[in-house]
């Protein structure tokens, strides 16, 4: 069992790895099980596909973004709901940076860049991806509500709206920087400007 489970998690992994350097379309089966030393009977033991793969690699990437996000102190009780915010935009920039480093390059968010290729093309990993952002949006709303309640807001803002909000400038900052038309080093300050924006004055203080 344990060379088993470590075989799904070496497929795993490269998977992770591949899709970020070169794109999901972009690698195959063969050049994965090659990649991870695995045979390809084994890949279809534990996936019946590589969009069933994608999945498995779309939690990684989730579970080390929540540990990450923990580890920044945004989660729920640690720091005023303002601070936990900016510390939010710090480790999303913090984490695209050290995904530069690793390759060389800006290479994108893991999930932004499978939903835009394959959202309208594979409903299960669509539905995976909805889900995904779907949590995310909501750590961040309740954040936001958090922040409302203590009058944090500008007057009339939104709480679950400026959830939504971040996130797209999120996935936003991150797509410039891919594109080169901005660096990773400079998401962190762009995020806690579109925060601050929606702040009463002094709150981000």
């Amino acid at each position: 069992m344990g060379h088993s489970e470590d075989a799904r998690g070496r497929l795993v992994r490269t998977a992770a790895r591949l899709f970020l350097a070169r794109s999901y379309q972009a690698v195959g089966v063969d050049e994965l099980c090659a990649a991870a030393d695995v045979r390809k009977g084994s890949f279809y033991y534990f996936f019946r596909s590589k969009s069933e793969l994608a999945k498995a690699v779309i939690d990684r990437h989730a579970l080390a973004l929540w540990a990450r996000l923990d580890e920044a102190g945004a989660t729920e009780g640690e720091g005023s709901p303002v601070e936990r915010l900016h510390a939010i935009a710090d480790a999303v920039g913090e984490i695209q940076q050290g995904f530069e480093r690793r390759f060389g390059k800006v290479v994108g968010c893991p999930f932004g860049n499978l939903a835009a290729e394959l959202a309208t093309t594979d409903d299960a990993l669509h539905e995976h991806l909805a889900t995904m952002f779907a949590e995310w949006e909501g750590r961040l709303a309740a954040i936001c509500r958090d922040a409302a309640a203590q009058h944090a807001l500008r007057a009339g803002a939104d709480p679950d709206l400026l959830a939504r909000i971040l996130i797209a400038q999120f996935q936003g900052m991150i797509l410039l920087a891919k594109t080169g038309r901005s660096s990773a080093a400079e998401i962190p300050a762009a995020l806690h400007q579109v925060i601050d924006s929606h702040l009463m004055e002094g709150a981000g203080a």
